[in-house]
């Protein structure tokens, strides 16, 4: 055996024993790999009850959420598009069952998480009762002024604010008066900054900020049910994805929702 050959061969025994003596000490060859954070794509009106849940979630687990908010329409169509998320809560079936048709969804993740209520909501100070009925009119409180609420064609709260106009025979006379805005929160902005007088929202958006005030709430039957579903995506490789979500139906999450308004759907 030549010289270069004893000498490789001493440094391969000391390495293994070097690992042995670290083994056998209980110490890590190597640093943990750290767990790979949650992505949630969430609707827009969740934000405040989700941090919440998120910040629970993460204190017991020590396990990081990352959320995006935004318009389920939005939301719905980055999924399409390959961004990376591990989890997707809709304001609707309606763009639930468009990414589900797209093979996006784990189809056995999915249920119906929570429930919501539209009202109508004015700034604070220059709140007054209004009385939701068959023809009540919202173009004369309107005035001048605008009606924000969601897009009504893509933004959920913005569909089930047109659907309950229609069904009690006001949306001709307000169609034209209506800022459409990008997600229910922009909508709840444009009130809150005293930008408009009158604004659609859900009654939990309307919890979320001190500057509105809630003056009406429209008649359950006068738009289709409002169901939050959740479910975990299909590229998800997340392998705590499915135990956040039990999480997120769990008792220990409910009073993070219903404080801000939403009903649980079980």
């Amino acid at each position: 055996m030549n010289f270069h050959r004893r000498d490789w061969l001493k440094r391969i025994t000391g390495a293994a024993v070097a690992t042995v003596f670290v083994i056998g000490m209980g110490l890590p060859a190597a640093p943990a790999m750290a767990a790979e954070k949650i992505t949630v794509f969430a609707a827009a009106s969740l934000k405040n009850a989700l941090d919440a849940a998120n910040a629970a979630w993460s204190k017991e687990k020590g396990l990081e959420v990352t959320t995006s908010y935004a318009a389920s329409s939005a939301l719905a169509k980055q999924i399409e598009e390959g961004a990376p998320a591990d989890l997707f809560i809709s304001a609707d079936l309606a763009w639930m069952d468009h990414v589900a048709e797209k093979k996006l969804i784990r189809q056995d993740t999915r249920s119906n998480l929570l429930g919501n209520r539209i009202v109508l909501v004015a700034p604070k100070g220059e709140a007054k009762d209004v009385d939701i009925k068959q023809g009540f009119d919202l173009a004369g409180l309107l005035g001048d002024g605008k009606l924000a609420m969601g897009e009504v064609k893509s933004v959920p709260a913005g569909k089930y604010g047109k659907a309950a106009l229609e069904k009690l025979g006001v949306w001709s006379s307000v169609e034209g008066k209506v800022a459409g805005a990008e997600s229910v929160r922009a909508a709840l902005a444009l009130v809150s900054r005293g930008e408009a007088p009158y604004g659609i929202v859900y009654q939990t958006d309307a919890a979320a900020d001190k500057n509105v005030a809630i003056v009406g709430t429209f008649p359950e039957d006068s738009h289709p049910p409002i169901i939050y579903p959740v479910a975990i995506l299909s590229e998800s490789k997340n392998a705590d994805a499915a135990a956040y979500l039990d999480f997120l139906k769990s008792d220990k999450a409910a009073p993070f929702f219903t404080e801000q308004g939403f009903t649980i759907l079980k």
